[in-house]
């Protein structure tokens, strides 16, 4: 069975940080691109950040270059998501799935996680 599951969500202040982390199971994690995405209230889902299948490429979207970190370790089949000085719009749904990274940015593919509430509020 696929799954995807996201965990270290949470509520923090502005300026602080977070690390979200998506482990998968029932598949090979190494052969997939894999994705971090976001929906907030009354906007639409948008690509955060990619990561290619063997870490040659990784896709940042301008809202959170700098200050955001896509990495991830195949052996524990588990890719993370590394954000610092988190700002208020950064609140969010956060969810991890398959991914393709082209040129200007990426998109989700098959499988998704159930994601992760990520709050940023003082």
């Amino acid at each position: 069975q696929v799954q995807l599951v996201e965990s270290g969500g949470g509520l923090v202040q502005p300026g602080g940080s977070l690390r979200l982390s998506c482990a998968a199971s029932g598949f090979r994690l190494d052969y997939y691109a894999i994705g971090w995405f976001r929906q907030a209230p009354g906007k639409e889902r948008e690509g955060v950040s990619c990561i290619s299948s063997v870490d040659r490429s990784r896709y940042y979207a301008d809202s959170v270059k700098g200050r955001f970190t896509i990495s991830r370790d195949n052996a524990k089949k588990t890719v993370y998501l590394q954000m610092n000085r988190l700002k208020p719009e950064d609140t969010a749904v956060y969810y991890c799935a398959t991914a393709k990274i082209y040129g200007m940015g990426c998109e989700a593919t098959n499988y998704w996680g159930q994601g992760t509430q990520v709050t940023v509020s003082s």
